[in-house]
């Protein structure tokens, strides 16, 4: 299989070698994609092998990113992968979710079931994978918390160093904890998500150490393998809609690419649109696409939200993400902190649950039903980033009526549960059950 690196600038288009180590095109500056001839393929061949991967016993089969490694061939020798049995969510259907949101059906695809909680270990076992590959011993991330917590499980499992730097301040301890106890040398930087990139891509170079963000091409393909296994278990009936948050636009550049080449490959009949939500105060997505230009695209400098995987000013992936919204027919909607932790709380009600940057699919679909961009019988399956447990303390302030936004107001605990003191009393505690 010829694999190889190639800037996505469709003016550039300029070719490099799989094997180095660039995240941006040297010729343009563009961003860089994996690119794969995939001449030879039957879909139908390749659909009853990886359903009968499902069965094996194989580390690499039981992995639901390398389970369909088919589609991202960039490795000369699987024995650099190293997986945790990565992938394998679940479709999980939520009644009171899509009566909320305005739907008749509503489908999460839930990435918090992923080993160490979030949709990034299906990135970041490839990412993982390139870096053992190319003999780095370290590797490092910029993170407000999921990826770093990934890229340190990964790391160690795979034998690599994981260094980590984090805007001071500005992430969940539940995060936190997990880079840590993974081994992680962690940094916390007195800057925001954004500068600390830019400070990170300069030691990279200077140290030579192996830079895991998702500007990083190996990541998006891994990532590819969430709608590949959405597909799947679809039983490749695409929905009309796929939803899903916006930070880094990381996963919907991944999305629209797998859904490009399983298209052309006809593993599907068509493409669905994407949706993606961005946090009204970390949105330059969104007022990009409202008028998009090449030469427009202005960063937030100070973004804000309490979502904090989400809290991106400055998203890399912006021109991948644009192209696969357009490609795909899809929208950008934008929320309010008020709604995203309403949303957080519909999910729960459901017995699903999810971080908070999860829950702006929700109330982007809420909005979008509204204003009749939605459909209410649309088939929609909306991604649900994050495990519940990835920022317990917003949760704990949303049902005690604490939670304060990002300027300092407190937001309604609309659906609230607050628990309740009692005394030690058995007819007390009965009055009080009814």
């Amino acid at each position: 299989m010829h694999a190889e690196l190639v800037c996505f600038e469709s003016a550039c288009r300029a070719a490099y070698p799989i094997t180095e180590v660039i995240y941006n095109c040297p010729k343009c500056g563009g961003l860089l994609e994996a690119s794969y001839d995939f001449s030879g393929y039957d879909a139908g061949a390749l659909k009853r092998a990886w359903r009968e991967r499902r069965m094996s016993n194989t580390p690499l089969d039981q992995s639901g990113v390398w389970r369909y490694r088919e589609m991202f061939p960039f490795l000369d020798s699987l024995e650099h992968a190293v997986t945790l049995r990565e992938g394998n969510t679940p479709l999980l259907d939520a009644p009171r979710a899509a009566g909320y949101g305005g739907l008749e059906r509503l489908t999460f695809k839930h990435q918090g079931f992923n080993p160490t909680g979030s949709f990034k270990d299906n990135g970041m076992t490839a990412g993982a994978a390139q870096a053992r590959r190319l003999g780095m011993k370290r590797v490092a991330c910029v993170s407000t918390g999921n990826t770093s917590a990934s890229m340190a499980a990964y790391a160690s499992a795979g034998g690599l160093q994981p260094v980590i730097f984090i805007p001071h301040g500005n992430i969940s301890y539940g995060k936190l904890a997990q880079a840590l106890e993974y081994g992680a040398q962690t940094l916390q930087v007195e800057a925001n998500f954004d500068q600390i990139l830019k400070l990170v891509r300069v030691l990279a170079e200077r140290l030579g150490i192996y830079l895991l963000n998702s500007i990083n091409p190996f990541r998006i393909e891994g990532q590819k393998s969430i709608i590949i296994e959405m597909m799947d278990q679809l039983d490749w009936n695409p929905p009309d809609w796929i939803v899903v948050p916006g930070g880094n636009l990381g996963n919907v550049s991944a999305f629209g690419k797998a859904l490009r080449e399983l298209s052309s490959l006809g593993f599907i009949p068509r493409i669905p649109k994407l949706a993606v939500v961005q946090a009204e105060g970390a949105a330059p997505f969104h007022e990009f696409m409202r008028h998009p230009a090449a030469d427009r695209f202005v960063p937030v400098d100070h973004p804000a939200t309490l979502a904090t995987a989400i809290k991106i000013g400055d998203p890399v992936s912006w021109p991948k993400a644009w192209s696969e919204i357009t490609m795909s027919g899809g929208v950008v909607e934008k929320v309010s902190e008020q709604e995203i932790a309403d949303a957080k709380a519909i999910v729960g009600l459901c017995g699903i649950g999810c971080e908070p940057a999860s829950a702006a699919t929700l109330a982007g679909i809420r909005k979008l039903t509204a204003s009749r961009v939605m459909d209410a019988d649309a088939n929609v399956v909306a991604v649900l980033t994050g495990n519940v447990l990835k920022d317990p303390d917003y949760i704990y302030q949303y049902h005690t009526g604490k939670l304060q936004d990002p300027s300092g107001n407190v937001l309604q605990s609309t659906f609230g549960n607050r628990p309740a003191v009692v005394s030690n009393s058995a007819d007390r505690i009965i009055a009080l059950l009814g």
